[in-house]
């Protein structure tokens, strides 16, 4: 009764705060259900639903910038919690049945309404596998995320804010326990990561709560980062607040960590006797992957037919990259030219730290390049700024290779490309120029920043993703690249193939791994022989699929739909065909489902095909 009458207020409270701050949330300012379109009503209602939610994550609400009541919590990350959520979905679900009528709104407001209920009827059917993922592994940075949350977004403007950091600080003894207890029950019936995984969530929760102050070694980052941040607050308190963190860092802090750490190498023998096997070996696996599959993919299609499209687009590229090879002039096989690529010195960086400066300076280059004839692609750009960065080393072992973080609400907080650095033999050149063109623009930062600035839609839909659409037009935005021309060298553009063909090689070894019951062993084998990956990243890479299941199916997925759905607009429209339009279609509208994606872009072929004279058609 309790937690009920908490997410009550919460909600109370976000509707308060959505009427009163309409200007600077977003959030439609009257909810009268007698006034305005339908399409007001609605926009209405799913943006009081977003602040409810958003009310109920602290964490969100200072990745968006917000600073609220909250901002010295964290997330309440409780089965109990999570399923009182999935109720309130359900409600809010009839709620939109009962209050509101799909056949009143504008195509606008019908994707609104689409999408919503794609959105809430998703998460009821991932709930039902909530217990199948894993409390923490190697990838997916469920401890990393804590700190960077701190350190990235969490500003100190004024001595509250500090307060509010150093309350986090041992809040975090409380996150940190209910993990170990979840990674206990989880252990209990037979849900357990990989035993790869357990090495490194040991060295990096080791890593992130040790150093001064906590005892020997380099400075702890987030007492690094705790003391650099109030050292613009008045002098009479810096100290009192410095020696308040020290005391948070020194006992919860190191508490939480502790009690997660025996838990970890408790359940690390288990994992060993249990080996490395794909979410199939869980209980109900093979649900859970056919679950992983339809929320990554947002397609109806299952592991087999995905796996044959994978063994395709191998085959497809491996031609490409021979034809490639022949420009070159590299005799012998497909292998022979792999290995020609591995050991190229111009693939390679230095591995210092003036090869690390060296990459990214060349990363801005490519950037300042796409900005310099993007008019031509693009009719319209976002306005948040993006940077290019170093992952700080403290987390390389828990994070990807690339990734791209969002730009704050209000705008305070750029996009940003990460690239990781710390193993500068597993950087190559010719493939991390296409990660660069993925991971900033035109990818990420072009999609995902323009959805967060585009006016009048829900809230939900500038802030959301899926990841089949995002990572899909990411992949896309690697071989436009090309079509812009940059790759003017062919092993450039072989970097870029090499990105497409381990893309689709993900197809297949996913696929295997959870579907077919392919070992780790097999999976590295396929990697190796099917690409000229790194030998780090693709030990990297096929970790990552075991502890990820089905994620690493969007990004092709999603290439191959905005590949189709492009080449069906030119053969449809001929010459009235223009680049720039179909990608406002395409990214002008927010984050949506691929079979949403292909209704839009056929409704917009519809419409120009009946405004362009028909001798514009002809070469269709």
């Amino acid at each position: 009764m309790q937690r009920k009458q908490k997410l009550d207020s919460l909600f109370s409270a976000a509707f308060a705060l959505c009427i009163l701050s309409s200007v600077v949330l977003g959030c439609a300012a009257s909810q009268d259900s007698e006034s305005g379109t339908a399409d007001d009503r609605l926009v209405a209602f799913l943006d009081q639903i977003f602040e409810e939610r958003v009310a109920l994550a602290p964490e969100r609400e200072s990745r968006l910038g917000r600073k609220t009541e909250q901002q010295s919590q964290w997330n309440d990350r409780s089965d109990a919690f999570a399923a009182e959520r999935i109720e309130r979905a359900r409600s809010d679900l009839d709620r939109l049945r009962a209050d509101h009528s799909r056949d009143e709104l504008s195509p606008q407001g019908q994707l609104s309404w689409d999408l919503f209920v794609f959105d809430t009827e998703r998460a009821i059917a991932n709930h039902a596998f909530r217990d199948h993922h894993y409390v923490v592994d190697q990838f997916n940075g469920q401890l990393s995320s804590l700190l960077t949350l701190l350190k990235n977004h969490h500003d100190v403007d004024s001595v509250a804010d500090a307060e509010a950091y150093v309350q986090r600080i041992e809040g975090l003894e409380d996150v940190l326990k209910l993990m170990a207890r979840q990674l206990a029950e989880r252990a209990g019936f037979g849900v357990v990561a990989p035993a790869f995984a357990f090495p490194d969530v040991i060295a990096d929760a080791t890593s992130m709560s040790s150093g001064a102050p906590l005892g020997e070694g380099p400075v702890n980052p987030l007492w690094a980062d705790f003391r650099a941040k109030v050292a613009e607050l008045p002098d009479g308190e810096q100290g009192r607040l410095t020696e308040a963190a020290r005391a948070a860092l020194q006992g919860p802090f190191r508490r939480g960590f502790e009690a997660l750490l025996e838990e970890l190498r408790r359940v690390q023998p288990l994992a060993i006797e249990q080996g490395n096997r794909g979410v199939w070996a869980l209980p109900r696996g093979e649900s859970f992957y056919a679950n992983r599959v339809a929320h990554h993919t947002t397609l109806s299609l299952d592991a087999s037919q995905i796996h044959e499209i994978g063994v395709a687009e191998v085959a497809r590229i491996h031609e490409q990259m021979r034809a490639l090879q022949q420009q070159v002039g590299v005799p012998g096989s497909l292998q022979d030219f792999f290995d020609f690529v591995r050991e190229d010195p111009g693939n390679a960086y230095e591995d210092s730290d003036a090869g690390r400066e060296q990459f990214l300076v060349e990363a801005r280059r490519l950037v300042d390049g796409i900005y310099g004839v993007v008019g031509e692609w693009f009719n319209r750009l976002p306005e948040a700024e993006m940077e290019v960065r170093r992952v700080e080393p403290w987390r390389e072992n828990s994070v990807s290779i690339a990734f791209y973080s969002r730009p704050s609400q209000d705008g305070s907080k750029p996009g940003i490309y990460y690239a990781n650095l710390g193993d500068m033999q597993s950087v190559q050149r010719y493939v991390f120029t296409a990660i660069t063109y993925h991971e900033s623009v035109p990818g990420h930062h072009f999609q995902i920043a323009l959805a967060q600035e585009l006016e009048g839609l829900p809230l939900f839909r500038r802030f959301g993703g899926y990841g089949a659409y995002a990572e899909g037009w990411a992949l896309y935005a690697e071989q436009l690249a090309g079509e812009m021309g940059f790759y003017q060298e062919p092993l450039h553009e072989f970097g870029r193939l090499q990105n497409e063909l381990w893309r689709a090689a993900r197809l297949v070894i996913d696929t295997g791994i959870h579907a077919k019951r392919w070992t780790r062993e097999q999976a590295i084998r396929y990697f190796q022989e099917n690409t000229p990956l790194s030998e780090g990243n693709v030990v990297t890479e096929v970790e990552r699929f075991f502890v990820n299941p089905g994620q690493a199916l969007s990004y092709k997925m999603g290439m191959i739909k905005i590949l189709e759905l492009r080449e069906r607009a030119r053969q449809e429209l001929g010459g009235s065909f223009d680049i720039r339009s179909f990608h406002d279609v395409v990214i002008g509208a927010g984050s949506m489902p691929l079979p949403l994606l292909e209704g839009r872009v056929d409704a917009w072929i519809a419409e120009s095909a009946a405004a362009s004279p028909p001798q514009d058609r002809a070469d269709a």
